[in-house]
């Protein structure tokens, strides 16, 4: 896809990720994921993009700073991530992720982490190009 931009993701952002989310999982969102979603987007300090496509958005990543744990000082977690799936495989949850490695890089975090279930083929093989 060409011409998507990378931007922070804003509070307005919630509901189109909502349907995105919704879309990747073929079922009905938790009632409070997009109130989850606009508390990321009033961070100040985390780094949350969206993918944006001629005024739509058809991506995002959510990740989160977490101090102090197992023995780390301060480390990032990529929470959730998702592309519109008539817009995936085309780089957009790559550069998503590359704007989050350098927001982490230039505030000194040096470790980004995830989970992903065991069986989720797609996600492994996604973050495995990353580098996890």
């Amino acid at each position: 896809m060409e011409n998507f931009q990378i931007r922070r993701l804003k509070v307005e952002d919630a509901e189109a990720i909502t349907k995105i989310y919704a879309a990747i999982t073929r079922r009905p969102v938790e009632p409070n994921f997009q109130r989850v979603v606009e508390t990321h987007a009033q961070s100040g300090e985390e780094a949350c993009f969206v993918a944006e496509h001629r005024g739509k958005v058809v991506g995002f990543m959510i990740s989160y700073i977490l101090t102090a744990g197992f023995g780390e000082t301060k480390s990032a977690w990529i929470a959730t991530v998702g592309v519109d799936p008539d817009c995936m495989g085309q780089g957009i949850g790559a550069e998503m992720a590359q704007k989050i490695f350098e927001v982490y890089q230039v505030a000194g975090i040096e470790n980004v982490y995830t989970t992903v279930r065991w069986d989720s083929t797609d996600l492994l093989s996604f973050f495995k190009t990353l580098g996890f």
